[in-house]
């Protein structure tokens, strides 16, 4: 059994930054890949940021390049997704995931709240 817990989801004016953090917990030790998706109201839930097991970034969805930047904590099986700059168009839920061999595994969602 895998368990994601995510953390640090809030209200932000524009411009701010706020730290998502996932904790990985459970049978597994090593995900192939582990990332960040996100849903707005009305929209169907998006990529926004992956990385490898080995710490290297694979994906990055256009609109937070240069803005967000995702990390990996292998010995805590923890990945971090750092946003600045944030914009009223990434209000959403972020939802955490982990992919393991085919098997995906989803955190539960937290909210993040940009006003302008």
């Amino acid at each position: 059994q895998v368990q994601l817990v995510e953390s640090g989801g809030g209200l932000v004016q524009a411009g701010g930054s706020l730290r998502l953090s996932c904790a990985a917990s459970g049978s597994i030790f090593s995900f192939n890949v582990m990332g960040w998706y996100r849903q707005a109201p009305g929209k169907q839930r998006e990529l926004v940021a992956r990385i490898t097991s080995g710490g290297t970034p694979t994906n990055y969805t256009d609109s937070v390049k240069g803005r967000f930047t995702i990390s990996l904590d292998n010995t805590k099986r923890t990945v971090h997704l750092q946003m600045n700059s944030l914009k009223p168009e990434d209000t959403a839920v972020y939802y955490c995931n982990a992919r393991y061999f085919g098997l995906d595994f989803w955190g539960q969602g937290t909210q993040v709240t940009v006003s302008s």
